[in-house]
């Protein structure tokens, strides 16, 4: 992405069928997708070789299962673009894990996996402002005065996921959301499925590529 993503978003763009699938096509040569057909940026958790794109100016955004990994930082090449900023956005619900990374220019800036069940994962790079007082404690998973038991980390790691998209694209997915902040199911996307599979399902947590 070049620019402010969060100000792209906000003035709630069309995408660019054409350009979104050249770029589709150049990240997955091999694939035999076909026409694409309508979602939304809500439509986050991707299944299979299903494939959630749009291309905006300034702005291009991926989700597939491929960018879901523990280790954000051996992200393969190919999604990571030479220029401009690349963030990797990932979580899963079941297990409370989240991950993020950005690149600045095709350079690892910062890099984070954390789950309850494996801590830490991965922790590269210098943390961001926002990050801060989740890691010093200030929003804890659980409330020590009305819950017995502990949490293993300093905070949930969906609600630092959440504040993640907050910082960088303006919007939020689950929980209380500002209704000042932008509703991603107001943001057109496309979907690619494979031409000889079956549909697969989309659910709700994100697992995404901006640049």
């Amino acid at each position: 992405m070049q620019g402010d993503a969060r100000q792209t978003l906000a003035a709630m763009p069309t995408p660019d069928k054409a350009a979104t699938e050249s770029f589709v096509a150049s990240v997955f040569p091999d694939a035999n997708f076909g026409d694409p057909s309508g979602a939304d940026l809500s439509c986050t958790y991707v299944r299979g070789d299903t494939v959630i794109a749009g291309c905006f100016p300034g702005l291009r955004i991926l989700g597939a299962s491929e960018v879901a990994i523990d280790r954000p930082s051996r992200l393969p090449s190919k999604f990571i673009a030479a220029q401009g900023t690349t963030l990797l956005h990932a979580m899963h619900s079941v297990v409370d894990w989240f991950a993020f990374a950005i690149w600045e220019d095709g350079v690892l800036r910062r890099s984070l996996s954390v789950s309850p069940d494996n801590g830490v994962i991965e922790d590269v790079g210098e943390r961001f402002a926002f990050e801060t007082p989740y890691w010093d404690g200030a929003h804890p998973a659980v409330d020590p005065q009305e819950e017995s038991g502990s949490y293993p980390l300093a905070f949930h790691p969906l609600e630092l996921g959440e504040a993640t998209l907050r910082e960088f694209l303006g919007f939020e997915l689950e929980g209380y959301v500002d209704p000042a902040l932008l509703k991603p199911e107001h943001i057109a996307m496309f979907k690619f499925e494979p031409s000889k599979s079956t549909p697969v399902l989309l659910d709700a947590k994100p697992w995404w590529k901006f640049w």
